[in-house]
């Protein structure tokens, strides 16, 4: 009966960490490499997110500075237009074989945006949490139809189940409430 449960929380888990990296794609106001590992660059032939594909090392050299070095100097400019064209408002400078990347202060009315979007974020996340809960109680339901398994026991992997939700949306919350603090913090 607890299998149930341990898939309901690893689900949850889940649901967690791509809340978590999705979080570490919204800039706070400080460089981090986070920021474009995921930008699509057109190399060798296909399109793979920068990270996906290991053209390079990206690493902050400061707060406002982010410095990518291509592995295979032949791909700067495509790592370049791509960065570029990737539409999250930096523009990379190539610099002999490396691209920097100068983030500019967030204004007021960015931090707003980056706000509301990490509100959406944040909504989202508890709703994957929550169609978690509903797939395991709807489990423990299917379970009490069995006559093997007593009431007591569904009601017990329900308990488990509401638990695990109350943990989880405690974590998403201490989350956002973090990141606000860093998007806020001038």
């Amino acid at each position: 009966m607890d299998q149930q449960v341990v898939k309901i929380r690893a689900q949850m888990q889940k649901a967690f960490e791509v809340l978590q990296r999705d979080f570490a794609t919204v800039r706070a106001g400080k460089a981090s490499p986070s920021l474009i590992e995921n930008i699509v660059i057109k190399a060798y032939g296909g399109t793979q997110p920068l990270r996906v594909l290991e053209l390079a090392t990206i690493h902050a050299v400061d707060a406002q500075t982010l410095v990518v070095s291509p592995f295979d100097k032949s791909v700067t400019n495509e790592i370049e237009k791509g960065i570029a064209n990737a539409n999250v408002g930096i523009n990379p400078i190539v610099d002999g074989d490396i691209l920097r990347i100068n983030l500019p202060p967030l204004t007021e009315e960015r931090r707003l945006e980056f706000l509301k979007l990490i509100k959406q974020k944040t909504e989202s996340g508890k709703v994957m949490i929550r169609q978690s809960r509903h797939e395991g109680m709807e489990e423990a339901k299917k379970l009490a139809t069995k006559d093997s398994v007593s009431e007591d026991e569904v009601e017990r992997i329900e308990k488990d189940v509401q638990k695990a939700t109350d943990e989880y949306m405690e974590k998403i919350d201490e989350l956002y409430s973090e990141k606000e603090k860093e998007l806020m913090t001038l």
